[in-house]
């Protein structure tokens, strides 16, 4: 087995690249997800070691001097990362020039070709669902016998090797919270709605919904809800249980983990049992008889990708979803006790000022217990990026999704709505959600009952206006 490196490449500081971070950029307030699909790889690979460079601070010059202690380093990549990355990689090969380099992560499993055009430094990309490639190529197997593989020749010629079937048997993936506790310092990661510290993972890959922005079921996981047992989730659970001094929370990372609702009832109620708090994403439709469940058995939130108040825009991103659905759904959360972290999307097809403005009339009047408002981003592979292309809505000069520090920028505009009226939305939403008098008293309220919610959130109020000034500063440099 090659001594091999999986590595979150140092970037932006407080930028999220993992590929548990559904849009890689800098947040209003530092979070982090953890490295799942670094982590399982790396759990298949005896002897392999996982460093997730941003939340532990690590420099390049720091990662740089590890190269030498390795054979084969597997970096996650994004679109938004792509060119940084690519740079780590070359110092990893100034360090060690027989250092094997490969890349994992939505961006290469669409873009292969590209990705090893533009990055020569780079010795092969494992594409899709890539965990038993990468385990294949640590093995030291002939590079031409590996499917799912995208690889350099000698002649450099690149070559593409057939597709590895999907994995149907979820529980032939080995945990990786044993991954995480052996090289993170689960401390590190912070998301704003979570309890910390917090411990995140998969019950299963893909999604039904059919979103057209949505990356990683339109890239990597597939529509389809693969699962691992529920004796086999539990099994983590426990060990979780016994090895995270001090956990408050678990998060069910899966794209949309009420999919299945009776296999999330069955899990719910094996963690009442146990008398774990946790949370999980879920879409706006879950029956008020399922919340009864779950919340009865320690669901303490819901994370939940509403994305616009509009309906013809759900149509339009055949979201699957009816606003007067999602009002019942989010009264029923309300009247249960079940916190909802509400997620929006401004600037998808169909956007206009009036639409903004529907969205956020809506955020105030559901009233979610927090939210996160994002820019519409067209990565390569989904159906929104070729939409984009061929409506002529996505400019090149924008086609990073970040600026200069990481903050996501809006690549979308419209003959009617420009990137900058789009750009500034977002904070025009924010102020409206959050600076209002009911929701001020709700935080102090917060603030007061907990001391270290208090401190908590005095140190993310501190991040939160911090992260306005700098999108201010970046939106005149723009309009300039």
């Amino acid at each position: 087995m090659m001594r091999t490196l999986f590595l979150q490449a140092p970037s932006f500081d407080g930028f999220d690249g993992g590929a548990g971070s559904r849009y890689q950029a800098r947040r209003e307030i530092k979070s982090f997800w953890f490295p799942t699909w670094l982590a399982q790889p790396a759990a298949l690979v005896e002897g392999s070691r996982l460093v997730d460079a941003p939340p532990h601070r690590q420099g390049l010059d720091e990662v740089a001097a590890m190269a030498r202690g390795f054979d084969l380093a597997v970096l996650h990549t994004s679109t938004p990362s792509f060119a940084s990355d690519v740079k780590v990689a070359e110092r990893l090969k100034a360090e060690n020039p027989s250092l094997k380099v490969g890349l994992i992560g939505a961006k290469v499993a669409v873009q292969a070709e590209e990705s090893l055009r533009d990055a020569p430094v780079v010795d092969f990309v494992a594409r899709n669902e890539f965990d038993f490639t990468v385990k294949e190529v640590a093995e030291g197997r002939d590079f031409g016998a590996i499917k799912g593989l995208s690889w350099r020749g000698r002649d450099g010629a690149l070559v593409h090797n057939g597709e590895r079937p999907v994995l149907e048997d979820m529980d032939a993936l080995p945990f990786v919270s044993p991954v995480y506790r052996r090289d993170l310092d689960y401390t590190k990661y912070f998301i704003g709605y979570l309890k910390h510290p917090y411990v995140s993972l998969y019950t299963g890959r893909g999604c039904k919904s059919r979103c057209t922005f949505c990356l990683w079921p339109q890239t990597v996981g597939g529509h389809r809800y693969r699962t691992r047992s529920v004796g086999h989730v539990m099994e983590e659970i426990r060990y979780i249980r016994a090895e995270f001094t001090g956990l408050k929370e678990i998060f069910f990372d899966d794209d949309t983990f009420t999919d299945d609702l009776p296999r999330a009832e069955a899990i719910a109620r094996e963690m009442g049992k146990l008398g774990v708090t946790w949370s999980c994403n879920a879409k706006a439709n879950v029956p008020r008889a399922t919340l009864e469940v779950l919340k009865d058995n320690g669901l303490r939130l819901l994370l939940v990708g509403y994305e616009s108040g509009n309906q013809q825009i759900l149509h339009n991103i055949k979201k699957g979803m009816r606003v007067d659905v999602a009002r019942r759904f989010t009264k029923d959360c309300h009247e249960l006790g079940i916190a909802i972290h509400g997620t929006f999307i401004l600037g998808l097809p169909g956007e206009t000022k009036e639409t903004i403005q529907e969205t956020i009339r809506f955020a105030v009047e559901t009233n979610p217990h927090t939210v996160q408002v994002s820019l519409a981003a067209p990565y390569p592979g989904t159906f929104l990026y070729d939409q984009a292309v061929r409506e002529g809505w996505l400019d090149t000069a924008n086609a990073d999704y970040v600026d200069a520090h990481g903050v996501q920028i809006a690549p979308l505009h419209y003959p009617h709505l420009s990137h900058t009226e789009i750009f500034d939305s977002v904070e025009t939403f924010y102020r409206r959600f959050y600076f209002r008098a009911p929701k001020i008293a709700s935080i102090c309220g917060e603030m007061v009952r907990d001391r270290q919610m208090l401190v908590r959130r005095l140190r993310e109020g501190v991040e939160f206006f911090r992260f306005l000034r700098e999108r201010a500063q970046s939106s005149q440099k723009a309009a300039a």
